[in-house]
């Protein structure tokens, strides 16, 4: 080793990362899909998934994230966008776990379609009295 150039391990596991984003962001531009999370992550637990009989999930996403292979739901992550429609379609709680950070630093985690209808609505509520603020205050 001596004489060798050293290898930074934690540098190069940074710029992987950061292709990745790059490569993800130029993906989603591509289908026309705005990014609204900084990251987020998805999860099926394959144990309580039935989705040999309902693939509902699949159905719902709006960006094929989601396929059937190897007899399960599996996942690519790089298409995801972790808008909440396959845990709302899910008809089993907690078989699907997304985790999610907005913009402003906030981290959203819901696992079943009540939890991602609730956040849903507080967002949407959020945005029309932002809106109506905006049109009362001109």
């Amino acid at each position: 080793m001596c004489g060798a150039k050293s290898t930074d391990i934690f540098q190069m596991l940074l710029e992987s990362a950061r292709r990745r984003r790059e490569l993800r962001s130029e993906l989603l531009k591509s289908l026309g899909i705005k990014e609204y999370f900084t990251d987020g992550s998805i999860s099926i637990n394959s144990v309580t998934c039935r989705g040999l009989e309902c693939k509902l999930c699949i159905k719902a996403c709006p960006t094929n994230a989601l396929y059937w292979g190897g007899g399960r739901v599996n996942v690519v992550e790089d298409l995801c966008i972790y808008c909440a429609a396959c845990v709302l379609s899910c008809i089993v709680d907690d078989c699907i776990r997304v985790s999610r950070r907005r913009l402003d630093g906030k981290v959203e985690t819901f696992s079943r379609p009540g939890e991602a209808a609730k956040l849903l609505q507080t967002i949407s509520s959020r945005r029309r009295i932002n809106l109506v603020d905006r049109v009362f205050r001109h």
